[in-house]
């Protein structure tokens, strides 16, 4: 017997403009969406892959945007309501979670021998081969899980599989920082990651998951390409069949490999960033462990070379000059894992605000990039003068053999670094919040290599204050490391004098 019909269950955690939850079905997701605020759900990973299957109905509901006028006119006008209930309607069948011949989003052929448990869906609880920190679920006896969990953590497992053995493919980038431009309501961060088609033929050639036949097993093709935008988010990189309890929970699924994801083109994804390596060329940006999102900030902003989210650069476009149609933050969401290892290291969730200054004509990108080379500039003396120190202290000025891998420990417990980014991270913040087309350029960098100097000072001064109770080996150390230190302070205030003057004639 067919149960819990996504159209109309309530499973999408939305969160309204007065700070109320609900959870609701897709339809009145899509229709209601000028009343909601955001969707919001603990796991970041859940959050974008819900942003990606709402998008994937509209493409194929409204059958576009194929141009950016058409964007303009969803935009401005809203969504049709009529086109997208019977879009639903049509394929209501599709969308039963459970069904003998149609399960939503699963396939029914995966042989019942293929027993995982439903942990196995979701990167914040073990599975039988990855045990999670501070998670003590027992694989071998996990408990019953909800429908509607099910129901988000399956599209979650779609969007973010990691490569492994037994042919496990990944999804497409899974690797990557994923973009969603954040409007006033939901209907805008819709509209801005609602990218036009490249042209109709893509349009036309385009499906869903539901829209097509559950393929036999073992697949024919390992590996194959996306028709477009709403095949590109309903990718089925795992073969899942949810087994249903009589409670109507689910505590055991059936779980194989699925379809491998093929690019040869390279064609983008709209909600990534991409960066130009000089010997791999364009390759999505990834989250890295050791720096916060940011520190790349400015390979989310539109210029000349594209690279910057389509999302980002569709949604500049449906503003145009009006800075009220900005969007005024953007989420970046994604995890981070090292192939071929198949053990993910993190996901994250960040919320970054855009400056105004997009609705204008010139680009930013290449003011906010300036701005991060001043801030990487001023570390690498920092850890000039920290390796200077290690170095010193270690080998009792020169008595003692000392190796480089001594020296980098050394540093890499120093608080020096972290002190001089979070505290410079706040700054950055607040440029941005005061980046507006009102503001002279010069006084925003003034201000920027203020915050700089400001910010390396504060580091090194915790940092002497620390060691100022040390042997006579620690002074000595201190003393000679703080040198290049003294110089790039020096250096920032006389950049800084330069700019200030040019402020006062204005």
């Amino acid at each position: 017997m067919s149960r819990f019909n996504l159209i109309d269950e309530k499973w999408i955690p939305v969160r309204f403009p007065d700070g109320a939850r609900e959870e609701l079905g897709i339809r009145d997701t899509l229709l209601r969406s000028k009343e909601i605020a955001a969707i919001e759900d603990p796991s970041p990973l859940v959050v974008a892959a819900l942003h990606r299957f709402l998008l994937a109905v509209l493409y194929r509901a409204l059958e576009g945007p194929t141009d950016i006028d058409q964007a303009k006119i969803l935009f401005l006008s809203g969504l049709p309501g009529q086109r997208i209930t019977a879009y639903l309607e049509k394929w209501r069948e599709r969308f039963w979670l459970f069904d003998e011949k149609y399960p939503f989003g699963q396939n029914p052929n995966v042989s019942r021998d293929e027993i995982e448990p439903w942990t196995k869906l979701t990167a914040e609880y073990n599975a039988t081969s990855n045990k999670v920190l501070f998670d003590h679920t027992n694989t071998k006896n996990p408990g019953a899980r909800e429908p509607k969990e099910c129901a988000r953590w399956l599209l979650s497992t779609m969007t973010f599989s990691i490569s492994g053995g037994r042919g496990y493919y990944p999804s497409p980038s899974p690797n990557a920082m994923m973009c969603i431009p954040l409007g006033r309501n939901f209907h805008e961060t819709l509209c801005y990651c609602l990218v036009p088609y490249p042209n109709r033929n893509v349009m036309s050639g385009d499906s869903t998951l539901w829209e097509r036949e559950p393929k036999a097993l073992p697949l024919n093709t390992p590996k194959q390409m996306a028709t477009g935008y709403a095949d590109l988010y309903t990718w089925q990189s795992r073969m899942i069949r949810l087994e249903e309890q009589p409670t109507g929970e689910v505590s055991m699924m059936r779980f194989v490999a699925g379809q491998g994801f093929e690019n040869p083109s390279s064609t983008p994804d709209p909600m990534h960033p991409y960066k130009l390596e000089k010997n791999k060329g364009i390759l999505p940006v990834q989250f890295r462990k050791d720096r916060g999102v940011w520190r790349d900030f400015d390979s989310l902003l539109p210029d000349s070379s594209e690279l910057a989210p389509i999302t980002i650069q569709n949604a500049v476009k449906l503003a145009g000059k009006n800075m009220n149609y900005l969007p005024e933050s953007v989420l970046i969401l994604g995890l981070k894992y090292e192939p071929p290892n198949a053990n993910l290291e993190f996901w994250r969730m960040e919320c970054l605000s855009l400056p105004k200054a997009l609705a204008g004509d010139r680009f930013i990108r290449t003011d906010i990039r300036q701005f991060l080379a001043d801030a990487e500039e001023a570390q690498k003396t920092l850890w000039t003068a920290c390796n200077s120190f290690a170095r010193d202290l270690i080998s009792r000025g020169d008595k003692r053999p000392v190796s480089k891998k001594d020296i980098s420990d050394f540093v890499e417990q120093m608080p020096v670094s972290s002190v001089y980014w979070s505290t410079l991270e706040s700054c950055f913040h607040k440029i941005l919040s005061d980046y507006n087309l009102e503001r002279d350029p010069e006084d925003i960098r003034c201000q920027w290599l203020k915050f700089v100097r400001d910010a390396m000072r504060t580091a090194w001064k915790q940092h002497t204050s620390s060691v100022s109770t040390g042997d006579a080996w620690a002074i000595r150390a201190l003393v000679k490391a703080e040198r290049p230190v003294l110089r790039k302070l020096k250096e920032l205030n006389d950049e800084i004098s330069k700019l200030e003057p040019s402020k006062e004639k204005l």
